[in-house]
C-alpha cells in the first residue's frame, strides 16, 4: 500500500502564493506519474497538473503561467508552486499518483482565496 501525506493548505488573499507539498511512504517516484487534483464544493474533482516520472508536464488552461508542478524522486515529494491566486482557485487539492497502473490518493488539503 502507497501512502501519500499533503500539506501547505490554508488561507491566501487574491494575489498571493502557497505551495503544496506531497510525500510518498514509499520510493516510487522513480516511475510513478504524478498529478494535482482539485474539487471546489458542490463540484467533480478536476486535473490541475501532472508531471510524469521523467519530469514531462501539463497544466489546466485555467492555472498555466500561474501554477508550477515538480518532483524530486530521490525524495519520493511532489510539489504545486501557486502563484497570483484567484478566489476561483479555491477548493480541496487532491494528490495523486499512478503506480503499476493503480490510483492513489492523498487526504486532501485545503486552499481558500478570499479577500
Amino acid at each position: 500500500q502507497v501512502q501519500l501525506v499533503e500539506s501547505g493548505g490554508g488561507l491566501v488573499q487574491p494575489g498571493g502564493s502557497l505551495r503544496l507539498s506531497c510525500a510518498a511512504s514509499r520510493s516510487i517516484f522513480s516511475i510513478a506519474a504524478m498529478g494535482w487534483y482539485r474539487q471546489a464544493p458542490g463540484k467533480q474533482r478536476n486535473l490541475v497538473a501532472r508531471i510524469s516520472s521523467g519530469g514531462n508536464t501539463f497544466y489546466a488552461d485555467s492555472v498555466k503561467g500561474r501554477f508550477t508542478i515538480s518532483r524530486d524522486n530521490a525524495k519520493n515529494t511532489v510539489w504545486l508552486q501557486m502563484n497570483s491566486l484567484k478566489p476561483e482557485d479555491t477548493a480541496v487539492y487532491y494528490c495523486n499518483a499512478v503506480y503499476h497502473g493503480i490510483d492513489y490518493w492523498g487526504q486532501g488539503t485545503q486552499v481558500i482565496v478570499s479577500s
